[in-house]
């Protein structure tokens, strides 16, 4: 190994690239262009990746929405176009028969899916706002941002029916002084005072509520509104490792058996598989990651294929030099090693030269995408392990591609060589 580190054979292979600088360039380029495409398209990948997260961060990935509607199908003595409607044990069933089901939370609300939004008040101030009501649960599955000295509904809200409420940032910015504390404060709706106990942030990704709304515990909400047994909806997570599609069609069978549904009937009950949609996106995502690691790679192999190419010629061109330091004395092993150390050095530079070009690509997107707040997208980055990983492999690659001129070199025999013209 004595060789790496001699002057000599440094020089010798300087002396090789700059006699063939253009053709030199374009083999570094090739090289380079490869590790470059990878690491563009892996941080892009990356990047849509953690927009997807940064969008849905605090909602449970394998969730989903089920809703009733009217029946398109006579069954069991109901004609069409019934109304069907969801009711607390149904909740309950769910949650017994089908233990793919994490969490089950039942929703109402009024003000946004009918009816007038009420009002409420503080002192002088009005505003009409969406009122929920809710169970704890329901933060679990779609988590909020508490302003901090705040608190979300809890357990004993629910069990001695209290008369507190959450309230969105906008509500608060309408009802109380910039400078006020709401958290302790009180709001009248219907002419019923609730205390306020949190106040949830504005979220800038997806958010259901909106931040213009109330969100009462579900037995105060069912108290004031009368609305009994009824529910408006279910918000529902499952298991990471659950199949939520399957799941959803599982739901739907056992709605539409206890309410008498048509088992074919797809209009009774409608639905939004939250966890189905995460799954296509992600897909896309994986599957952009995939295209990126074979064009990448393909590039790769494309560029070092050019580098052996490039030192055949070489070999070529310096058929009678070769000849002579055989003559000389030099013995296989040297000539070898200068070859392999031209194409690993040609190589280990372009892949330099590709990583640092593609950093450069990737921040100038971040910085591009910073302040994009309606497209899913931010910070795009190859984890560093990835390349190295990736120029490693460059490396190894150049030093096989290296071995075949490098063999032709030796094969040259010292008498023959000192023949060429």
């Amino acid at each position: 190994m004595r060789f790496i580190f001699d002057r000599d054979t440094w020089q010798e292979i300087f002396g090789s690239i700059r006699k063939n600088k253009v053709r030199t360039i374009i083999t570094i380029i090739g090289v380079l262009w490869g590790i470059f495409v990878y690491i563009a398209l892996s941080g892009a990948t990356k990047g849509l990746d953690n927009g997807f997260e940064r969008e849905f961060q605090g909602i449970a990935n394998n969730s989903m929405f089920v809703w009733t509607q009217r029946t398109s199908m006579p069954y069991a003595g109901f004609k069409i176009g019934r109304a069907v409607q969801l009711k607390l044990s149904d909740a309950e069933e769910l949650r017994n028969k089908l233990p793919d089901i994490q969490f089950i939370a039942p929703r109402n609300v009024m003000g946004i899916f009918g009816g007038s939004p009420p009002q409420v008040s503080r002192g002088m101030k009005t505003g009409t706002y969406a009122v929920f009501g809710d169970y704890p649960v329901i933060d679990k599955i779609s988590k909020k941002k508490i302003y901090e000295g705040g608190r979300f509904l809890n357990e004993r809200d629910m069990e001695n029916e209290r008369r507190v409420c959450v309230i969105g940032e906008r509500v608060r910015n309408d009802l109380f002084d910039r400078d006020e504390d709401p958290v302790g404060s009180y709001v009248k709706l219907n002419n019923v005072y609730f205390q306020v106990v949190g106040v949830y942030k504005k979220s800038e990704n997806v958010d259901f509520e909106g931040d213009n709304s109330l969100m009462l515990p579900y037995t105060t909400y069912r108290k004031i509104f009368n609305t009994g047994e009824n529910v408006g909806w279910f918000a529902i997570a499952a298991y990471d490792e659950a199949d939520v599609i399957a799941l959803e069609k599982d739901v739907k069978r056992l709605l539409k058996r206890r309410h008498k549904v048509h088992p074919e009937d797809e209009r009774a009950f409608g639905s939004f598989n939250l966890g189905e949609a995460f799954a296509k996106l992600f897909g896309f995502a994986k599957g952009l990651n995939f295209l990126s690691l074979f064009v990448g790679f393909a590039t790769i192999i494309a560029g070092v294929i050019a580098i052996g190419n490039i030192l055949l010629i070489s070999v070529k061109e310096r058929t009678r030099e070769l000849g002579v330091r055989r003559a000389l004395g030099a013995t296989p092993a040297e000539v070898r090693g200068q070859i392999l150390l031209e194409s690993v050095f040609l190589t280990l530079v372009a892949g330099i030269l590709g990583i640092i070009l593609g950093a450069f690509v990737l921040a100038i997107i971040n910085v591009i995408t910073q302040g994009s707040s309606g497209f899913p997208y931010t910070n795009p980055t190859v984890p560093i392990p990835y390349i190295f990983s990736a120029l490693f492999i460059m490396v190894v690659l150049g030093t096989l591609i290296g071995l075949i001129p490098a063999q032709r070199a030796v094969s040259i025999k010292p008498i023959d060589a000192l023949r060429e013209e």
